[in-house]
């Protein structure tokens, strides 16, 4: 599968640009490729940040109730795990 990307241009202080300089030739890639591989993981924590938000406010709006917590330390308790030596 073949990525079409498109060029941009951002602009960068001097100080940083000479730090992804430095992190790029010691790393052996680009300034392109080092900048995209850091605004994959960036948007990717943003995502979670948002799913985490999401569950919170979640259980803001329908906290969970006493009887539901003592059903999972219930179901907990009943499951058995194989001894590690099993393995």
């Amino acid at each position: 599968m073949v990525k079409l990307m498109k060029t941009v241009q951002i602009t960068l202080d001097e100080a940083l640009l000479q730090q992804v300089d430095e992190v790029v030739q010691n790393e052996g890639t680009n300034r392109s490729a080092y900048i995209r591989e850091i605004l994959e993981e960036a948007l990717k924590r943003y995502r979670i940040a948002q799913l985490e938000k999401k569950h919170r406010e979640g259980y803001e709006r329908l906290p969970i109730q006493p009887e539901e917590i003592e059903e999972l330390e219930l179901r907990e308790s009943a499951q058995v795990w194989p001894d590690d030596e099993a393995w």
